[in-house]
């Protein structure tokens, strides 16, 4: 079958030693029912919590330890095209199946978790999910359709500061919690000043938990560039992660466009 880079990828069989060096295909692994399937997860892998620590861990998702790897004999191994090194990746689909995702909207994710879910033979599991999933964005579109969107910024790094384009799965999720992403013109992941994101007026500003670890002493950092935005400290894994934990991001945009004061 293909893989979402338009690749064609052969697997003989339905899989019995999968690798997954993406944390959030890991985790729709897992809540596939395929933990004695998955031999091998990244360091970045932490959901199930307790379920992870039993997996032997391959590196970091573009530091991978491909000896370690080769290791596993893996008879799949689930990559994404933003979240993994491409060099190391090149190198892994010489000598094993390499299904690669490449995820920017809810569509892209829900194709993936139906197609993870055809690769690892458990269809009817991956349906539900995604099923669920689609029916919550829905819920959350029908309870928003007449909110105006609010100008936001959404910071992934503070030094140097990095902010979330358009082109990204970030984006697509800014929208759907209804707020206008005022660096949405430019590409992937830019570096701004503080004076492009003052110049830019934002009235809410999202700093993630995840790559970098924004905390209070942030809030009041940003507060001073923006006096008048409203600094909200958010879950990076409601606005980044693409499998199965979108399960819980409706309930979570909703209560942030709440406390932002939609």
């Amino acid at each position: 079958m293909k893989d979402q880079t338009g690749r064609d990828v052969h697997i003989p069989r339905i899989p019995s030693r999968i690798v997954s060096v993406v944390p959030s295909q890991t985790e729709l692994l897992f809540d596939l029912g395929l933990n004695d399937k998955i031999v091998g997860i990244t360091k970045f892998c932490v959901h199930p919590k307790e379920l992870v620590k039993t997996k032997e861990k391959i590196g970091g998702t573009k530091n991978l330890n491909l000896e370690k790897i080769r290791s596993l004999k893996p008879d799949l191994i689930i990559a994404n095209k933003e979240e993994n090194k491409r060099s190391e990746i090149e190198l892994l689909m010489k000598e094993f199946p390499v299904w690669i995702s490449d995820v920017k909207t809810l569509d892209d994710a829900l194709e993936m978790i139906q197609a993870v879910g055809e690769l690892t033979g458990r269809s009817e599991g991956a349906q539900k999910i995604s099923t669920t999933i689609s029916n919550q964005f829905t819920d959350l579109q029908r309870l928003t359709s007449n909110v105006q969107p609010l100008p936001a910024a959404y910071l992934i790094w503070h030094r140097p500061m990095m902010t979330a384009g358009n082109d990204t799965f970030i984006n697509s999720m800014i929208e759907w919690c209804r707020f206008k992403n005022v660096f949405g013109e430019r590409k992937r992941y830019p570096e701004i000043t503080e004076s492009e994101l003052a110049e830019a007026s934002p009235k809410v500003i999202l700093l993630s938990s995840e790559p970098f670890p924004f905390r209070q002493k942030h809030v009041d950092y940003y507060q001073g560039i923006c006096p008048d935005a409203k600094i909200l400290l958010v879950d990076g894994q409601m606005f980044s992660w693409y499998g199965s934990r979108l399960r819980h991001a409706p309930g979570y945009f909703a209560e942030l466009m709440h406390l932002s004061g939609e």
